[in-house]
């Protein structure tokens, strides 16, 4: 399912567009939303307080996804910035062969360049989304699970149709 062109997303001008508004969309969505937490919600406070299903609380998360690695703040930098540059290597030099993986790719990117500002510039990442059952996370966060949502669903579907074409 990988093409090797050398640059071709780079060719296709609407392409690369098109990836570097989403990339953009979700980080600035993503630093809006943390701005305003961080300047109207206290850090440990949840608002509403008397709603028992999802809160938007704030809470600064120095370590990874689920708080795990907590207070290893410049690995995960290093961590996050070598992904990075991993993501950005696999969508110039190689690319998906299916259009949704790729924009799976470009969400994922723009989740981790929105955590890894976080991380660069704070110490640690704004988290507010806050399910009772589950750890709290962001915009960013979202749009990573988001994106490699895409890319396995259209893994299996891009196997099942060429498989049916064989089958045929």
């Amino acid at each position: 399912m990988l093409k090797k062109n050398f640059f071709e997303n780079l060719r296709n001008r609407n392409d690369f567009k098109l990836k570097l508004s989403i990339t953009l969309t979700v980080i600035f969505i993503d630093q809006i939303t943390k701005i305003l937490i961080r300047n109207f919600i206290d850090e440990g406070d949840t608002w509403p307080a008397n709603f028992n299903l999802l809160y938007i609380s704030h809470i600064e998360n120095t370590g990874a996804a689920f708080g795990i690695f907590q207070g290893y703040t410049n690995l995960l930098t290093i961590i996050t910035f070598l992904t990075l540059l991993g993501i950005l290597y696999f969508m110039l030099k190689i690319s998906f062969t299916s259009h949704w993986q790729n924009l799976g790719l470009t969400f994922i990117l723009g989740g981790a360049i929105g955590n890894f500002l976080d991380r660069l510039i704070r110490g640690s990442v704004t988290d507010f989304i806050d399910p009772i059952y589950y750890p709290a996370f962001n915009i960013a966060d979202s749009s990573i699970v988001i994106g490699t949502g895409l890319i396995l669903l259209f893994a299996i579907v891009d196997r099942n149709s060429t498989e049916c074409v064989k089958e045929q």
